[in-house]
């Protein structure tokens, strides 16, 4: 789970890379950072339903287990790749020659996105990731 972080931290550094030069960017880098942001996503939001989150359904409690964690990140994966098509798209668009037309716009919008799924890795580091971590040290 470390990893699949720190793959999407380092996406997120790209991105950010990309908004901070704004409106001057490297459409390489565009093209590059565009054409990982829904494959690296969608692998890692299938490993997660599929096995993290299970085994952290499993080590809540009854009472931990009405908050609705997974429902909640389950939708926010949803929204995640839903709001990557739409950043794809610009920086695609962009790498092929598109000219920038609001460039404080498409800042705004990267800086959503990336801020979102720093969001989401801050909440599975402080309360998945414990419980996992309790759950492989248990059957250690």
């Amino acid at each position: 789970m470390m990893r699949l972080h720190d793959e999407k931290l380092r996406l997120c550094e790209a991105l950010e890379s990309i908004a901070d030069t704004l409106p001057n960017v490297d459409r390489f880098s565009c093209l590059g950072t565009a054409n990982r942001i829904v494959p690296l996503l969608r692998d890692i939001h299938l490993f997660e339903e599929a096995v993290i989150f299970p085994v952290y359904e499993a080590a809540l409690t009854g009472a931990e287990a009405s908050f609705q964690s997974i429902s909640r990140l389950r939708a926010e994966h949803i929204e995640d790749e839903c709001f990557a098509d739409e950043v794809t798209e610009q920086l695609l668009g962009i790498g092929h020659g598109r000219p920038i037309g609001n460039a404080e716009a498409l800042g705004f919008m990267l800086r959503g996105f990336f801020e979102s799924l720093r969001r989401h890795i801050a909440f599975e580091r402080e309360h998945v990731l414990p419980r996992i971590i309790s759950i492989v040290d248990a059957h250690s």
